[in-house]
């Protein structure tokens, strides 16, 4: 191994796993440089609308050595979590590359080599966290390219108060979905629909006044063929018979999706009684669009100024690694939270599954889980290089003790 390769790991992404892992690499004391594209931390957060809520509750919205404060009360701000992110960022002992985005990633003897727009780096250890929902998704719908309204993405919702007046479909009622019909219910826009293929699992996001995601570790140790009647039931409990206001239910439960899809719950916070009032309608799948309106399966239209499309993410890794075997179909990692694949020794992939805790924590998970393989591998290495170094001095030693000279 060189020393450009020796004892040295990567890391692709400043984002909450990036930084996360970096964090517990230097605590094991394992030379770290993360690259990362944009010009600073949070970036993704910075360019959502400002009155964005994490959904998580504040107690897991930590990473590894530092705790979210308590001054926005349970769920942080946006503008919170950026400067959450700007403190840890500052406060690591590591070397932050910005503005270098990542171009070619091969395999090298004793490593990894990267290149990006600005030169080569090379280490024994590559750690991709580059974030599970890098890259928005519109589908193309025929006809969209003509549609004269304008179709935005669920990741460029602007201020809620700039759809005053405003007829608005939003394709899709998921996590990101449910949040922008959250702010939309507590704005004035003129008309609201959300197109659906199916429900959501969508959860109250208070019972009783309690926040249920501070509930979030009890879900863990429920056996998991339970997950799916008890998310239903609190659904039920909380909200009756959504189906009677056009809120189909999905073939599986929202345990397993969240489990077997990495697909998360969406909170309610006013889209329900919104919907139960008639202030938002729910509408069959969108399958197109024409000049003036969007074509539903039913065979209506809906007449839209604005079409917030929250159709998901894709990680956008499949152009750097699906030569290497280490994706699924849809192009997300195998083994999403630091799990070690033995296909591919030195490379790992971070905070590109959800958890019941949030993002926050399958951060931390991962990071400690890498940072103590790579800790365990480099004391493996190190005790080998020990023994062949002792092995090789006692040949030496015999060779000279037999009037064998060493320049021979």
């Amino acid at each position: 191994m060189t020393e450009d390769f020796k004892n040295s790991a990567i890391v692709i992404g400043a984002g909450l796993s990036g930084l996360a892992v970096a964090k517990e690499l230097r605590a094991h004391d394992i030379p770290v440089k993360i690259l990362e594209a944009q010009d600073q931390v949070a970036d993704p957060w910075r360019s959502r609308h400002p009155q964005l809520r994490l959904n998580i509750h504040r107690h897991y919205a930590a990473l590894p050595g530092k705790k979210m404060t308590r001054a926005d009360g349970t769920f942080v701000r946006r503008d919170t979590v950026v400067q959450f992110l700007e403190e840890y960022a500052h406060d690591l002992d590591v070397d932050i590359h910005f503005g270098e985005s990542v171009s070619a990633v091969e395999r090298a003897w004793g490593g990894w080599q990267v290149v990006t727009n600005r030169g080569v780096h090379r280490a024994a250890y590559l750690i991709v966290a580059t974030g599970r929902e890098r890259l928005p998704v519109i589908p193309v719908w025929p006809g969209i390219e003509d549609f004269g309204g304008a179709v935005i993405h669920a990741a460029d919702f602007a201020d809620p108060r700039s759809y005053d007046g405003k007829q608005v479909l939003v394709v899709g009622a998921g996590n990101s979905g449910t949040d922008v019909l959250n702010h939309l219910s507590r704005s004035a826009p003129s008309k609201v629909w959300v197109s659906l293929r199916h429900g959501p699992s969508i959860l109250p996001t208070r019972v009783f006044g309690f926040p249920l995601h501070r509930l979030a570790g009890l879900f863990l140790h429920v056996p998991k063929s339970s997950l799916d009647p008890l998310f239903a039931a609190i659904q039920w409990l909380a909200f009756g018979n959504l189906c009677r206001h056009g809120m189909r239910r999905h073939v599986l439960g929202g345990g397993t999706r969240m489990l077997r899809e990495g697909v998360t719950f969406a909170l309610d916070d006013g889209f329900v009684a919104a919907l139960k009032s008639g202030r938002v309608e729910a509408v069959a799948e969108t399958v197109g669009f024409t000049p003036n309106a969007v074509k539903l399966a039913d065979g209506c239209e809906i007449l839209a100024d604005v079409v917030i499309c929250a159709t998901g993410y894709t990680t956008g890794l499949a152009p750097l690694f699906e030569k290497f075997g280490v994706l699924d179909a849809e192009g997300r990692p195998l083994h999403p939270i630091g799990e070690p694949d033995e296909n591919c020794p030195g490379l790992w992939f971070t905070g590109y599954r959800p958890h019941f805790k949030g993002f926050f924590h399958t951060a931390s998970v991962g990071a400690q889980r890498i940072a103590e393989a790579i800790s365990a591998s480099e004391k493996k290495l190190s005790t080998v290089n020990r023994v062949t170094y002792g092995a090789n001095d006692l040949a030496l030693k015999a060779l000279n003790v037999n009037g064998v000279n060493d320049d021979q």
